[in-house]
């Protein structure tokens, strides 16, 4: 099968790449990391006039009509200059399911001005008790006079504290889950802000009889559909996977050429070369499946999910083993935050957690294996 990119393909790849590499320098992207949470930076201005906001979206939403290959470049490119700006999080999970699910006033209301690059929004999915199972939700949804009130509360919430307004998943008193639309501001919401160890936003809701309009409703039954949504997510998270263990190979590489013990640089090692050898490996076979897992988002629902999960299995381990010899072949400075190939190790680390971690996509394999042979 052919994977060669197409020139428009390659031309947006090269922008990309040219473009982070200006921008997100590491004093550059601490600069990012310390601005206020309700600042869009230049970076993300420059992605809204150059159509980059629009570009995963399909043409009847305003969004120019691209696929998942598309994103896998956007996400390996945002991957190689460890971005911080959160394009899966803030723009891409939400914005996909206001897409498939919202009518014409709330995409008016809430997607237009998010393709436009004039909010983010956040999804609020995870729960203690369900972990990375989206069908586990006990947050609930009861009608309340003319309108909505939710109890309930949310874990790892990415962006939340930059985000207009939240995407929250409730259950109805019939079992359905539903999605609705909750402003940032809205009373009864609370939220514990805190930093992963990537330095990604993220924060912990709570809920407490948040009165929501009838309009709030995206969707009464939206289990199909986020199952979709959270599969363009993890496609794009192992996309960006690939990117970051590009760059720590590289970075990597390069310090065993210029680091020099016994008066020969490390490089010259056997041992050394052997496992730069398996760092390349892993890399290889991530991007293999990472192509496979942009490529397998039009399958049916069944088999889309069962690639999906191999995908993200296998890129989590990969993310962490690159992530560990990184840093082992840089010794003890590899640890320091003023060693770059750091900041990548912490964000493959974290990757492996961000919509199921490797283990609970690998037993989804497993439950399944026989259903798609």
């Amino acid at each position: 099968m052919d994977f060669s990119l197409t020139d428009e393909q390659r031309m947006l790849a090269d922008t990309l790449e040219r473009l982070i590499a200006d921008r997100v320098a590491p004093d550059q992207r601490r600069a990012m990391l310390e601005a206020p949470a309700n600042e869009r930076s230049a970076l993300w201005r420059t992605f809204a006039e150059l159509g980059l906001l629009h570009l995963p979206f399909a043409e009847e939403v305003g969004g120019l009509g691209g696929d998942g290959t598309d994103l896998m470049l956007i996400m390996r490119a945002l991957g190689r200059g460890l971005v911080p700006d959160p394009y899966l999080a803030g723009l891409v999970l939400p914005g996909d399911l206001l897409a498939r699910l919202g009518d014409a006033g709330q995409q008016a209301r809430w997607l237009a001005p998010l393709l436009e690059g004039e909010h983010q929004l956040a999804l609020a999915w995870q729960e203690r008790d369900a972990r990375y199972d989206a069908h586990g939700i006990v947050t609930t949804a009861r009608r309340d006079e003319d309108g909505w009130r939710l109890n309930g509360g949310k874990q790892l919430v990415l962006n939340a504290t930059s985000a207009a307004a939240l995407l929250v998943t409730a259950r109805h008193d019939d079992g359905r889950l539903g999605l609705f639309v909750v402003p940032a501001d809205a009373t009864g919401l609370t939220r514990r802000d805190y930093r992963t160890i990537d330095d990604q936003t993220a924060s912990d809701m709570t809920l407490d009889a948040v009165s929501l309009s009838d309009d709030a409703c995206l969707s009464r039954d939206a289990a199909q559909t986020l199952d979709a949504t959270l599969a363009l997510g993890r496609a794009a998270l192992c996309a960006e996977a690939v990117g970051a263990m590009e760059v720590a190979c590289e970075q990597t590489l390069d310090y065993l050429k210029e680091r020099r013990q016994f008066g020969k640089p490390l490089s010259s090692f056997q041992s050394l070369q052997h496992r730069m050898v398996d760092m390349h490996l892993h890399l290889e076979q991530a991007r293999s499946m990472a192509i496979l897992a942009a490529t397998s988002l039009d399958c049916p629902a069944a088999e889309r999910d069962y690639r999906l999960a191999a995908a993200k299995a296998y890129c989590g381990e990969a993310a962490r083993f690159v992530a560990e010899q990184a840093i082992q072949l840089h010794g003890g400075m590899g640890m320091t935050d003023e060693c770059h190939v750091s900041h990548y190790a912490k964000h493959l680390v974290m990757f492996d957690h961000y919509l199921g971690d490797s283990d609970h996509h690998l037993e989804h394999v497993s439950d399944h294996l026989v259903d798609v042979m």
